[in-house]
């Protein structure tokens, strides 16, 4: 009897909320849940409709452990985004139409600034105008009314992964409009695509036209890409928990915490650290979320393509969050003129887009100058790739290139980390006027371990494609023996290098 009713409150514990403890991929708690998951799968392997409302119950399962009651947020986008997508197939005119994607477009927006922005704003106008606004969460208060429980909505402020499904929703009703897609007919089906978990808290962002031809399909996994998710899943780790990970705690974080007490070769290696570490990061959640979605038999697209091989800032943005980059081209980059209209609207939507992606990163005034700089660079960029191809083209013109570009995404990159403007001139400042080339040799010998994980995390980045997937091709022909041994390896790395201050992923705040 008492193994029973410690079992069912271990099954209780896992199905509640804990603001403090989220479903990661990286926690063993997900790694359960995943198999629990895969094995009711064996059961619906023909059985459409089932295997869509499983997969639909525990995205939402997922995602409640992710950020509490706010899941009923996913909830209404799902229901009013339906319903226009409904709306849209059924009205003929014109005027009707587009007064339904107006509508459901600001919705989705309105639902998103509240959320990500409405401190940031009461802030700035406190700031400027010596207020004394106070941000109050109507949402969260609403939800502790109505379950009686203020503490169980949690500390949440910013629902994760808003950003990632209110960019999804967007592009399905816009899709619709422009008649690239039929809307779906039952909201199980258009709930399933919204809330897929693998990809829900953090990208990449699925476009309806991709995903949604998937569901009606038989779910038929090869052997070839199970090894390939399992190769993708194992890459995800090395590079989030080996790699990240590690990086933040023993170098990024201690030197962005205090820049004035490090040297500026600290300050230095901090920020080439920050670049690797939000890459690795970022990536790896992708790659696992890929290789997820791929063992459930679902494809989910290429997110990032060794983003610092760049030769120009415009390579940098076709390789870096490229389910964004692509978003933002499509549906605001394009529409506000592009490069049909001349130059200068060509610019001016370059830097619109690149400004207002900014501040989709985060609500603060050093993601404004992030984007800003970045819409800067590309206008820059685009006036360079209209010199001679071969000037362009020749060998030291390209080296030089690429080295101006790695340097200008790490200059920003400080922005993107710092938390204040105050604290990113500091890191220059240091980097600028207390640089001593001979503390170099002190960096590499009291960070060696530092030093290392970053030539390795470079070199793995930069070494030639063809050497990467001959490595992807080698592990997913070998024998599944030596998967398991590279599998346990991993593992034991990952336990090795693991602590229990285990971060979470950093766009989990986007």
């Amino acid at each position: 009897m008492d193994m029973a009713n410690a079992l069912w409150q271990h099954i209780a514990n896992f199905l509640s909320y804990n603001n403090l403890q989220p479903l990661l991929f990286t926690h063993v708690e997900f790694w359960i849940f995943f198999l629990v998951l895969g094995l009711g799968l064996l059961f619906l392997d023909r059985r459409y409709t089932a295997r869509v409302v499983y997969l639909f119950t525990f995205s939402l399962l997922f995602y409640y452990k992710s950020c509490g009651l706010f899941f009923l947020l996913i909830l209404l986008s799902i229901c009013f985004n339906y319903a226009a997508g409904l709306l849209l197939g059924k009205f003929a005119t014109r005027r009707k139409r587009k007064a339904v994607v107006v509508v459901a477009v600001s919705l989705n927006l309105l639902l998103l600034a509240y959320f990500k922005y409405t401190l940031f704003f009461v802030t700035t106008l406190n700031d400027l105008f010596d207020t004394s606004l106070v941000y109050s969460n109507l949402f969260a208060q609403f939800l502790g009314w109505f379950v009686g429980d203020s503490s169980r909505v949690g500390l949440v402020l910013l629902p994760v992964g808003i950003s990632f499904y209110t960019f999804q929703a967007i592009s399905y009703v816009v899709d619709i409009y422009r008649g690239d897609i039929q809307p779906l007919r039952r909201i199980v089906d258009f709930g399933f695509y919204l809330s897929f978990f693998p990809q829900l808290i953090a990208g990449p962002i699925v476009r309806a036209s991709e995903f949604i031809p998937q569901i009606s399909k038989p779910n038929v996994l090869q052997q070839r890409e199970s090894a390939h998710a399992l190769f993708l899943i194992l890459v995800g780790l090395f590079k989030k928990i080996i790699l990240s990970d590690y990086l933040a705690l023993n170098l990024v974080d201690r030197v962005f915490n205090n820049p004035l007490a490090y040297s500026g070769v600290e300050n230095l290696m901090a920020s080439y650290g920050y670049t690797l570490q939000i890459y690795c990061d970022f990536s790896g959640y992708t790659d696992i979320a890929i290789g997820i979605a791929l063992l459930l038999g679902y494809r989910l697209s290429l997110n990032f393509n060794f983003p610092y091989k760049a030769t120009s800032l415009s390579d940098f943005w076709r390789r870096w969050h490229i389910s964004l980059s692509t978003w933002l081209r499509d549906y605001l980059y394009i529409p506000l003129g592009g490069n049909r209209h001349g130059r200068a609207v060509m610019w001016m939507s370059l830097l619109l887009t690149m400004l207002l992606g900014g501040l989709w990163h985060g609500a603060d005034w050093t993601f404004v100058f992030w984007g800003a700089a970045h819409g800067l660079g590309l206008v820059v960029s685009k006036s360079i790739d209209r010199l001679p191809r071969p000037f362009l083209e020749h060998r030291v013109v390209i080296i030089a290139r690429k080295v101006l570009c790695f340097h200008y995404v790490v200059f920003l990159w400080i922005f993107f980390r710092a938390s204040s403007f105050s604290q990113a001139l500091d890191v220059l400042e240091q980097i600028a006027w207390a640089f001593d080339i001979s503390h170099f040799n002190q960096f590499f010998t009291g960070y060696w371990v530092v030093s290392l994980l970053l030539l390795l995390g470079y070199f793995l980045h930069w070494m030639p494609s063809q050497w990467v997937e001959r490595l992807r091709g080698a592990f997913i022909t070998v024998h599944w023996g030596w998967k398991f041994a590279v599998t346990l390896l991993v593992a034991l790395l990952v336990l090795r290098v693991q602590t229990a201050d285990l971060q979470p992923f950093i766009y989990f705040d986007f």
